[in-house]
């Protein structure tokens, strides 16, 4: 659900984004990233579970492939940093002002979700991924949007990597987090 609403809403809502900012963008240029960066990852992923048909088969192929994703969010990183990293050595401060925001919003909204799924006694299997669904800030798909239109030694490449810098740890400290707290919750079907 989270995709469709990303396929649907993401382009709009980056130009009202822009048109705020009065930065230009055209239109197809939104278009063809929502396409290749929202839409085509999606259609690959139900394409490729409608064609291995059962249950059985999607988690051996997910077995097989399980240290795929791990492995392209390290590399990513890794050539993110290594892109960007003299900037981000050399202007700590602007830096700061790009990292602490997105902490204070990760940490304030993961913290809203998963208390309010806590008070509602939501199941920890749906308390726990809901709060990080709502935590996630898709930092993914605004580093390839980024990097696309204003090019890898822009601005906005530059805030996007920090966003995935700041964004890997704390999710991971989230998921830490909410794995500590799992028997707190009801555990439900």
């Amino acid at each position: 659900m989270n995709d469709l609403i990303m396929v649907v809403a993401f382009t709009p809502i980056v130009a009202l984004l822009l048109g705020v900012t009065e930065i230009a963008v055209p239109w197809q240029t939104l278009m063809l990233a929502t396409v290749l960066y929202v839409a085509l990852p999606l259609v690959a992923g139900l394409l490729t579970r409608r064609s291995l048909g059962s249950p059985d088969a999607i988690e051996r192929y997910l077995a097989r492939i399980k240290p795929l994703p791990a492995i392209g969010l390290v590399i990513t990183v890794a050539l993110l940093f290594a892109l960007q990293g003299e900037v981000i050595l050399s202007r700590p401060g602007v830096i700061a002002l790009i990292a602490v925001p997105i902490l204070i919003q990760s940490y304030g909204i993961f913290a809203l979700a998963y208390g309010a799924a806590f008070l509602m006694k939501v199941p920890h299997r749906i308390a726990a991924p809901c709060a990080m669904i709502g935590t996630s800030n898709f930092f993914e798909l605004a580093v390839a949007v980024a990097i696309s239109i204003f090019g890898l030694n822009s601005g906005a490449a530059l805030a996007t990597v920090v966003g995935v810098l700041v964004e890997v740890p704390v999710m991971l400290s989230l998921v830490a987090f909410a794995n500590r707290t799992r028997a707190r919750f009801p555990q439900g079907n």
